[in-house]
């Protein structure tokens, strides 16, 4: 060990560098997330318009988005688990931003719908990897309050995107939406840098044992050794992990991508107005994967998966059924204060079943399962849209799949949730 770095892990007064990779982690999500999936849906009301595009078409611009992702999260896991998360990220968040400025500049369903699938993988690769690498820094009993905080980069991204959207669009008119995808594109594009400067790969790159470490055992020599791949896709709790992913998956892209829609076409709502709720919601979900990521630490991942998903069902169906002001607002804080709790708790989940060094490709690989969901979800409640008129039906629909995500959380084994100590 250097001196270097015998000072960087002797020093109790220093701040450990593990906070310093979830801050920046918490702005790739930001990216990766927040600008480059929710984004589009405030965007949405006015690229739709410019572009004349119906429900259906909008809803597999999301499909499009979320096709891409999907083709990502299963290798992207096992590529930053090879080659480390820090080079996936700069590169995947690099896509992003190329990918955004050429939505930007599309005049034609088909280009959109190209973009916005360019935009899936390179979210697919940074997302994933950024999650991953929260199992690497921090102790067991440590990870959902990490990924927790993690996943707040989306909220970030809400209360950012709300209230800015609609005033670009003022100022820039018909192509005020094509200017907000430059701006996205260029945020992402500096986040990339930033990534590749200040991430690490874990803690042993400069000296230090991942945070909360110092009573627990770790195995050191974890990174020296080739990946078990059969201990990821060959794991029945794996795979049972994946198929409750999906129920999150289908149900909340629905509620995000039509949240202003549904709003502005259906609620009485201006732009500003459905902004407004947007940032709102926002707000609610900043601390919401840190405060249920800590809750699973406690009564453990299987009964924190079962109350958010039933949390979010009674959000969907309140969007659906109560259409004023006040039922459109109890449903937009219901689902902030659950927003993104359930990716928290699934990325801690993976770590306490495979461990760091896995952790990223047992990610990736029920975010595959996750991501079918999200793939399905735009479309098929666009084309509802579309056929009835209305998206009553379709936010109904998200919130009976959520019910069947909170059925089958609760038959997951102890020993593939609440595993915490056994790593």
């Amino acid at each position: 060990m250097t001196n270097e770095q015998q000072m960087t892990t002797s020093s109790p007064s220093r701040l450990h560098y593990a906070w310093i990779v979830l801050a920046m982690g918490t702005m790739v999500v930001f990216g990766a997330l927040g600008l480059a999936r929710f984004g589009y849906s405030v965007v949405l009301p006015s690229m739709q318009e410019g572009l004349k595009l119906s429900n259906t078409q909008a809803g597999m611009l999301a499909t499009a988005n979320l096709i891409g992702y999907l083709a990502l999260s299963a290798i992207g896991g096992a590529l930053a688990a090879h080659y480390g998360p820090r080079v996936v990220i700069a590169l995947g968040l690099t896509v992003i931003g190329v990918s955004m400025l050429l939505t930007g500049l599309t005049n034609t369903f088909l280009l959109a719908a190209v973009c916005r699938a360019l935009t899936g993988i390179g979210s697919g690769a940074s997302n994933i990897a950024a999650m991953g690498l929260m199992t690497a820094w921090f102790a067991v009993k440590k990870r959902g309050f990490a990924t927790g905080i993690a996943v707040a980069g989306s909220s970030i991204a809400l209360i950012f995107v709300g209230p800015l959207v609609p005033r670009i669009i003022s100022v820039y008119g018909a192509n005020g939406w094509r200017v907000c995808w430059y701006i996205f594109g260029v945020l992402s594009l500096i986040l990339a840098g930033g990534g590749f400067l200040l991430l690490r790969n874990n803690p042993s790159e400069v000296g230090l044992t991942p945070f909360g470490a110092d009573s627990e055992v770790h195995d050191t020599n974890a990174k020296k050794e080739k990946p078990q791949w059969s201990r990821v896709y060959a794991s029945a709790p794996v795979w049972h992990l994946g198929m409750v992913y999906v129920a999150f998956g289908f149900s909340y892209i629905i509620y995000m991508t039509f949240f202003v829609k549904r709003l502005v076409s259906g609620g009485g709502y201006t732009p500003e107005a459905a902004g407004g709720l947007f940032m709102i919601m926002g707000w609610f979900s900043l601390l919401c994967g840190l405060i249920w990521g800590s809750i699973s630490d406690v009564i453990g991942r299987k009964w924190a998966l079962v109350i958010v998903y039933l949390i979010q069902a009674v959000a969907f169906g309140l969007f659906a059924l109560w259409a004023s002001p006040v039922g459109f607002t109890i449903s937009a804080i219901l689902f902030g204060l659950t927003a993104w709790s359930i990716p928290a708790i699934m990325a801690a989940t993976c770590g306490d079943v495979l461990g760091a060094k896995l952790a990223p490709a047992a990610l990736g690989f029920i975010t595959l399962f996750f991501g079918i969901g999200q793939a399905l979800g735009p479309s098929v409640a666009g084309a509802m849209a579309d056929a009835t008129g209305s998206f009553y039906s379709a936010f109904l629909l998200a919130g009976g799949v959520a019910l069947l995500g909170a059925l089958g959380a609760s038959t997951l084994r102890p020993a593939s949730t609440i595993s915490i100590t056994s790593n």
